[in-house]
């Protein structure tokens, strides 16, 4: 895939994120899915094939699966890496909930915090273990280099969102945590923990962006759940956290002076094979790999013609 942003007809901005490339297109946004792959907040120098094509896919799965609970953004997918919808006013804030003492949590409550975004967690608690009740850890969306913690508390003080939005924004993320995770439960698979970012359109709350990904989101295995966990082995799950654990054990965690460790060509497919079983393991549909071979234009061609008839 291209660097070259594209020039779309009533193209208003552009914005480079580290994985989608996001269009104004008049009233609206056009974001494309790269193959790009980021962690601890730094895009890695490798594609991975099809990654792009499989977040798209997935979010617009959870999309049209959630969209009782709150109405999205999104209102086609011209193409398999495009998804089109409305252009919202964005909260400056994403919404971190978490199931279980795994990740970013585990890392701060092992180095001592017992309170995490204003949430106070109880003494005795192991690695993989499930919270007493999901929690909210939100942080603050950055432009550049790392998101921070914040809680809901400080959001409010601060005056980042209203009270009345916040509190309507945390039962809005509960309520899309567990019907990600009843789904989840049913193939036999555990959501984990998830990020949702939402925004504002004509005064009403909109959920936008991607939700329930790999990139977004940890996926543990149901089933050996509770062996692994007893047995205080490590869980077999489907995210991007394999990702983060190899750059950590090749001594990258995107701190100041740390190089990127070299990503050989069985690693970019061995991540790309994880993607691609994890689309087929939580939507319970045969994933179909499009043609890579003319990607940019392929994207650009199914893009324009969508937006000749909008």
């Amino acid at each position: 895939m291209s660097n070259v942003p594209y020039q779309f007809p009533n193209q208003t901005s552009f914005y480079r994120g580290k994985v989608r490339d996001v269009y104004g297109i008049g009233d609206h946004l056009l974001m494309i899915t790269s193959d790009r792959i980021s962690a601890f907040d730094v895009v890695l120098p490798r594609l991975i094939p099809f990654k792009g094509q499989v977040l798209n896919q997935i979010a617009s799965y959870f999309l049209q699966k959630t969209a009782d609970i709150v109405p999205n953004w999104l209102l086609a997918t011209p193409d398999p890496n495009v998804a089109f919808g409305l252009k919202c006013q964005p909260f400056p804030i994403e919404m971190v909930i978490r199931g279980y003492l795994v990740g970013h949590l585990w890392r701060e409550y092992k180095a001592g915090k017992r309170s995490v975004c204003g949430v106070s967690l109880p003494e005795g608690l192991v690695e993989n273990q499930q919270l007493p009740s999901p929690i909210i850890t939100p942080t603050t969306k950055a432009s550049e280099g790392h998101d921070e913690d914040i809680s809901v508390e400080e959001i409010i003080s601060q005056g980042i969102v209203s009270k009345e939005y916040m509190d309507e924004l945390c039962q809005i993320t509960h309520r899309l945590f567990q019907r990600g995770q009843e789904m989840a439960a049913e193939k036999d698979l555990i959501l984990v923990d998830t990020k949702y970012e939402f925004g504002l359109y004509e005064g009403k709350i909109m959920l936008m962006d991607e939700i329930h990904t790999p990139d977004s989101s940890r996926y543990f295995y149901k089933t050996p759940y509770a062996e692994l966990f007893a047995k205080g082995l490590a869980q077999k799950q489907l995210s991007k956290e394999f990702v983060r654990e190899w750059l950590i054990a090749n001594g990258f965690q995107g701190k100041e002076g740390q190089q990127v460790p070299t990503i050989t060509d069985e690693f970019v497919q061995q991540i790309s094979e994880r993607y691609i079983l994890l689309y087929e393991e939580i939507t319970g549909l045969k994933f179909n790999k499009e043609p890579q071979d003319d990607l940019h234009n392929r994207i650009y061609t199914n893009t324009i013609q969508y937006l000749k008839h909008v």
